[in-house]
């Protein structure tokens, strides 16, 4: 019974670990599309976006009549003194209680455009908030990219540390024979067994680097934290012609979300002042009321139905709205030198974007040129010490040099491609 219980408790801790840790393999396309699906900051801004929609409503819904219904029942403890001048007999009647109700209708005719600039603004928010929606967008994926790229780096680099280390564990067995055979003096296997801890640090470090990728990039695409990720290079290709910095300047003016959404909330400042100065103007509505009444012992009214035009003006706007009026055209004008503060931003970004994208094309040709070199110098160096014509310290330095320069060209195509990214983000061209 007890063998039973532990090959149970064996069959269910495997299968957990089984589950804590699949394996999945995930394109750059595929983790855009994950990470659109469930970025938070993408859910929040549709949500702004959907009560715009209401407040578009809600502005339209001022052009439609307001109407209210009244009535009160009042009971009068004490008798009042009613004094009727053309009551002949000198008492007033009896009163204890009494019963009115009203019913009124205002249409407004005339507010200055008040309503329409309402339903402007409103509309002109959600035309902001659609702008602001596609810089979020935008972001999210130069995130994810990154984040891509991170992960790819660092599986890369496991692989070959693996490489190198299974290199250097034959190294260290075949001087061990050597050495057990008084062929290379102790000095030189102690070198390869160090060199050979030294490629398990760096396994270690590697690896953690590739679980806390896996970790980052589950968050954004919503997959269980400690689902390992398998990167696949599709989509990762370098780019074989770029355009001019002017020619991704004019498209970031075209393409740049930042700029509209700017232009819109300036149209919207504009419009504020508008109803503002409206304030000046008097309201107008076309009114119609009910009113019904009944004081028992005193009088009765029923079927008082009134219509009419009804004016509304604001004095006070004669001596608050020159205020108001500076206010929001300090906003407009904060607004216009806000404008201009985003188009040298997005200048400067796409200016460092695209040096940095052909610094990094520079850097992968002359990485790639150090591998070849690096492989050769190898083959040399081990050549030499096969034939006892250099020692095992030249022939470990070739070796770091090589691994250093193979972690360096997949390191170096990984960051061009980001920089490129990242120049099409600035230019506002980075799309799923």
């Amino acid at each position: 019974m007890k063998h039973k219980l532990i090959v149970l408790l064996s069959f269910l801790i495997t299968t957990q670990l089984l589950f804590a840790q699949q394996s999945k393999t995930l394109t750059l396309k595929e983790a855009i599309e994950l990470s659109l699906q469930n970025s938070n900051q993408l859910k929040l801004s549709a949500a702004k976006i959907e009560e715009t929609t209401s407040q578009i409503k809600e502005a339209e819904d001022k052009k439609l009549p307001d109407a209210s219904i009244s009535g009160s029942y009042l009971y009068l403890p004490i008798k009042p003194n009613v004094n009727l001048k053309t009551n002949s007999s000198g008492g007033g009647p009896n009163v204890s209680q009494v019963i009115y109700g009203t019913a009124n209708v205002s249409v407004p005719l005339y507010t200055a455009n008040k309503i329409k600039y309402g339903i402007e603004s409103a509309k002109i928010l959600q035309q902001a908030l659609t702008l602001d929606a596609a810089t979020d967008k935008s972001a999210v994926i130069l995130n994810t990219t990154t984040a891509c790229i991170n992960l790819f780096k660092a599986k890369e680099a496991i692989s070959l540390v693996n490489e190198n280390l299974a290199q250097a564990t034959q190294r260290v067995k075949d001087l061990s024979n050597l050495e057990k055979n008084g062929i290379i003096p102790r000095n030189d296997l102690l070198k390869a067994e160090l060199q050979k801890s030294n490629i398990e640090l760096s396994l270690l470090d590697a690896e953690s680097n590739y679980k806390i990728a896996c970790v980052n990039m589950n968050l954004l695409i919503g997959w269980p934290e400690q689902t390992e990720i398998m990167p696949d290079r599709t989509g990762l290709a370098l780019p074989t012609f770029i355009k001019t910095i002017e020619e991704y300047e004019q498209d970031a003016t075209t393409n740049r979300n930042e700029i509209e959404a700017l232009n819109m909330r300036k149209k919207m400042a504009l419009i504020g002042v508008k109803a503002i100065k409206a304030d000046a103007y008097p309201t107008i509505a076309l009114t119609g009321g009910y009113v019904a009444a009944d004081i028992p012992n005193f009088f009765s009214v029923v079927n008082a139905v009134n219509i009419g035009i009804g004016v509304k003006y604001n004095l006070a706007s004669l001596w608050k709205s020159k205020t108001k009026i500076e206010i929001a055209n300090s906003k407009v004008k904060q607004l216009e030198i806000n404008q201009q503060v985003v188009n040298d931003n997005i200048h400067l970004q796409i200016n460092q974007a695209y040096q940095n994208f052909i610094v990094s094309r520079k850097k992968v040709q002359v990485i790639e040129n150090a591998v070849i070199q690096a492989t050769e110098n190898y083959r040399i160096t081990k050549n030499k010490y096969d034939n006892n014509l250099s020692t095992t310290t030249e022939l470990l330095e070739a070796d770091v040099a090589l691994l250093q320069s193979k972690l360096g060209v997949t390191n170096a195509k990984a960051d061009s491609f980001l920089a490129y990214q990242k120049l099409l983000y600035a230019a506002g061209l980075l799309k799923n």
